[in-house]
């Protein structure tokens, strides 16, 4: 390299450089990004706000970040891989910064009954049998509460649970 040419990165403009951390950033994690994480991250690299809402407009038309998408997906994983609520998953996707009407919409296919099904299923996989007595059923209530279901759902939930369990020990 002569003395002449740019050191790598010097004689970049501030797009291509916002672009390149938008780039990298996508590509760290196997798993979608909001457009105000992304944000966040250049606003710390001390990108300009112009500069940022550019890059953003850019990576978006790309097909690159798309709140939408991310919001169906952590709903998605976040039920079927960790047994969340609504209300655990709403509280996830407002620090993502996405915008209440997606986070809604998002959510819109979790009605009572969808929420209830995870709720039981939940309750299958950490207690194979029925909680025997109030400490357990307490244990189990608290627990679908802090994974973010409603008090009405994990109520109805664990008498599903034991039912299911009644007429499982009635059969064998």
């Amino acid at each position: 390299m002569s003395l002449a040419d740019p050191a790598p990165g010097e004689g970049e403009q501030p797009l291509e450089r916002a672009l390149a951390r938008c780039y990298r950033h996508l590509g760290e994690r196997e798993r979608e990004h909001s457009a105000a994480e992304l944000r966040r991250r250049l606003v710390r690299a001390n990108v300009e706000p112009d500069v940022i809402d550019e890059a953003l407009a850019i990576v978006t038309e790309q097909g690159y970040l798309d709140d939408v998408r991310y919001a169906r997906l952590l709903v998605e994983d976040r039920r079927r891989l960790d047994g969340w609520g609504a209300e655990r998953i709403r509280e996830r996707l407002q620090r993502a910064g996405i915008e209440r009407e997606l986070i809604d919409e998002a959510l819109s296919d979790s009605g009572h009954a969808s929420e209830l099904a995870a709720a039981t299923a939940l309750l299958r996989r950490r207690w194979p049998r029925a909680p025997s007595d109030d400490r357990e059923r307490q244990r189990a209530f608290g627990q679908l509460i802090r994974m973010g279901y409603e008090s009405e759902v994990a109520y109805d939930a664990l008498r599903a649970h034991e039912c299911d369990s009644r007429a499982e020990e009635a059969r064998a």
